[in-house]
């Protein structure tokens, strides 16, 4: 079984292809390059093998950070980090999922591909002395645990196994809504500190093999490095980026405003943006959770999760993360289709209950592909 290791000297441009992909989220920047860092300082293994390589029979789980808004503010991430060495939510949480099953995971396999909460994998694994899959479960990031390509063709993602920040724990076994985790979790977490770790999407090689999304990672920290390698040679980035993903550019304007939003239930943030070069003249908003969730252009629909919405720097090509976003920022964004595997939950009926416009303000709005939106 071939293993990539990771080395020092790609971090950096590792979290800069885990930005774009995370399409506006994905956790922490600063928390992804110290957990790193750390690790590496400590002589541990951050170690990945392909999803193709992993035996059929061996036993896999996902796993996240789960937490509020309060939790993203004023967090010192290097003491956070530190603060792990003592006491890791998310380790925990794996070990209760060991326990509940009856036996030891083989591998992780990140829930998402984003700059904080793809390493955070790694460092999980690195302490239990295993790889982390090349794979993912969504190809980008998404803002709620059901997200899921697995949740579409019929996996379940319970047990969750939940450990918050003041070391309370939970397991949520089983729920006849596919979002009922989710809800349950952050409601939980918000009693125990605001931060916590979890475990979830129990499954073996086998299944991961047909209903994960693989080669997520790698193609991440190929693209970061083509990214920086552009921008040290004076190269366009967006354009390395179009070329590399094979997405389109949608839109590119300037950020004129924004507001929240109070909309089914979530509170979602709007950005008002007006375009510029080819877009001149239009004017787009952008519906953000985390995460770009939706794109209207002069009022029409353009692009609704779980499509690519890739936000980027002009120029440089590096991506925006969401918290970043304010008025007078120029914004370059960009759209594809999401992996088919996730494409295939919109016609699911449970897919649409975890992946639909209820959960991010829209429960009238049916999904249309980008390609039917840009057509």
């Amino acid at each position: 079984m071939a293993k990539k290791i990771f080395t020092r000297d790609e971090i950096e441009a590792f979290l800069v292809g885990l930005i774009i992909y995370g399409t506006g989220g994905g956790g922490a920047l600063l928390r992804g390059r110290y957990l790193m860092n750390n690790d590496l300082d400590r002589g541990r293994i951050l170690q990945m093998v392909d999803l193709d390589d992993i035996e059929d029979e061996a036993f896999i789980c996902s796993a996240g950070n789960m937490g509020s808004v309060k939790a993203a503010v004023g967090v010192d991430y290097k003491k956070q980090v530190q603060d792990w060495e003592e006491s890791f939510p998310m380790l925990k949480a794996i070990e209760m999922m060991q326990q509940l099953k009856g036996r030891k995971v083989d591998y992780l396999i990140p829930f998402e591909i984003g700059a904080g909460n793809t390493p955070i994998i790694l460092a999980a694994a690195a302490r239990l002395g295993i790889p982390m899959i090349n794979g993912d479960l969504v190809g980008r990031a998404a803002p709620e645990t059901q997200m899921a390509s697995l949740i579409g063709h019929g996996i379940s993602l319970y047990p969750m196994c939940l450990v918050d920040d003041s070391d309370n724990r939970f397991a949520i076994m089983n729920s006849k809504e596919p979002t009922y985790a989710d809800e349950i979790g952050r409601i939980l977490i918000e009693k125990g500190g605001y931060f916590g770790g979890n475990s979830h999407y129990p499954i073996c090689g086998r299944e991961a093999k047909r209903f994960c999304i693989s080669g997520s990672v790698s193609r991440a920290l190929e693209l970061g490095k083509l990214v920086t390698e552009a921008n040290e040679t004076g190269v366009d980035g967006v354009e390395v980026v179009k070329e590399f993903t094979q997405a389109k550019e949608v839109f590119r304007g300037v950020i004129t405003e924004f507001y929240g939003e109070d909309k089914g239930g979530f509170y979602l943030t709007n950005f008002e943006t007006e375009g510029i070069g080819a877009f001149a003249g239009k004017t787009a908003t952008m519906v953000v959770k985390n995460e770009l969730m939706l794109l209207k252009i002069d009022n029409k629909l353009r692009l609704m999760f779980p499509d690519y919405g890739f936000m980027l720097y002009p120029k440089t090509g590096h991506g925006v993360l969401s918290a970043d976003l304010k008025p007078g920022l120029d914004i370059v964004l960009l759209g594809k289709p999401c992996h088919p595997l996730v494409r295939e939950c919109m016609y699911d009926e449970v897919g649409k209950k975890a992946f639909g416009g209820s959960r991010y303000g829209y429960p009238d709005l049916e999904y249309i592909p980008i390609e039917d939106l840009q057509s």
